[in-house]
């Protein structure tokens, strides 16, 4: 019976391919394969569609079952190197649902026509983070792919972690770590930027500008002194730096270059992109305070209302969560109070109010 089924089935493909228009035999010939095929009932329940399903799966659940075993064997025989192996696999999936969130909010300002300073603060965050996080992780997701390269991966999460990944692939002790290495460095330039700024002070000429001058110096001599200045001190001196000396597009390329540390930038560039970078980081800065304003820094978790104050310059893992909240609410206050053209003073106020904040607090008490 399944020999005559198959070579029926057989003789209606050639009759087909040949292009054979005869009705009565083709009729026929489907009839009788409809018959044959209505004894078999494994041909009506077992679809080809429905074996490929069925293979899929099981071969998902071998593998499923084969990596659990993998992960007990590493966790028992090597802590070490399976804490490695969980960081490197919990990475991935948390790159690929950051991946997905980005495509739809993308796929949203392509629909609706959003702008990217129209977006919500977490979305715009988000897209953001995820811009800078892709730089340096695109060549680890390259040497990733080939077979058995992931080990080379292990290595270099072991021995490089925070010079060749991104905080994905970083253990909660490795981010707060990392980030203090990163404040650190930051804070090497706290008083190059100072200094720059007095140093202008004594170049400039015109009595007037030079008068005007000495708020911003005014401000300088309190960080120097270990002290913040306050909200209105900042907010005097704005006008200086919408034009020359200290406007984005008007500072010396010395003062930039110790400015760029601030934001994580290289200072190793020519000085037109140097400025151009400070100035499109320094807007993309602004428009995330303005979208922040409108949410409320009281919206935010403690873990977004950190890495808010961090991307702003605050070493915030040394404070408590309040410290932080009063933190951002007066770095909201000046960036409010700012147009577009005066963005240099929100670079610059990542050192009048983050270099002694721990310190004051300090001392306050």
């Amino acid at each position: 019976m399944a020999l005559s089924c198959s070579s029926l089935c057989s003789r209606l493909s050639l009759v087909r391919l040949c292009g054979l228009r005869t009705n009565r035999t083709t009729t026929g010939l489907y009839s009788q394969y409809v018959s044959c095929q209505s004894r078999l009932p494994l041909c009506r329940h077992y679809t080809s569609s429905k074996v490929r399903r069925g293979i899929g799966r099981y071969v998902s659940s071998r593998l499923q079952w084969a990596n659990k075993k993998y992960e007990t064997f590493l966790k028992r025989r090597f802590p070490r190197f399976y804490q490695l192996y969980h960081t490197f696999v919990e990475g991935f999936k948390l790159l690929f649902q950051d991946a997905k969130e980005v495509r739809r909010i993308k796929a949203k300002m392509y629909s609706d026509g959003v702008k990217f300073q129209d977006l919500p603060y977490r979305e715009m965050e988000k897209l953001r983070q995820f811009r800078r996080d892709m730089i340096k992780a695109v060549p680890l997701v390259m040497i990733s792919l080939p077979p058995f390269a992931n080990y080379l991966v292990f290595v270099l999460m072991y021995f490089l972690p925070r010079q060749l990944l991104i905080p994905h692939f970083w253990t909660p002790r490795q981010q707060v770590e990392f980030r203090g290495v990163y404040n650190s460095l930051r804070a090497r330039h706290h008083l190059p930027v100072l200094k720059g700024l007095e140093y202008t002070s004594h170049q400039v000429k015109d009595s007037h500008l030079q008068s005007c001058l000495q708020g911003s110096v005014l401000c300088t001599d309190l960080v120097q002194s270990g002290v913040n200045p306050k909200v209105s001190e900042i907010l005097a001196v704005r006008r200086l730096f919408s034009g020359p000396p200290l406007g984005i597009k008007r500072m010396s390329v010395d003062h930039m270059r110790h400015i760029s540390p601030l934001l994580f930038l290289t200072p190793r560039l020519p000085g037109f992109f140097i400025g151009r970078r400070l100035n499109s980081h320094g807007l993309e800065l602004l428009q995330l305070d303005r979208a922040l304003s409108k949410l409320g820094p009281h919206q935010l978790s403690d873990a977004e209302l950190r890495q808010a104050c961090f991307v702003r310059g605050l070493n915030s893992d040394c404070l408590s969560i309040n410290q932080c909240r009063e933190w951002l609410s007066q770095w909201l206050q000046v960036s409010s109070s700012l147009k577009d053209s005066e963005v240099s003073l929100l670079l610059h106020n990542m050192v009048f109010l983050s270099a002694n904040y721990h310190n004051g607090l300090k001392w306050s008490h």
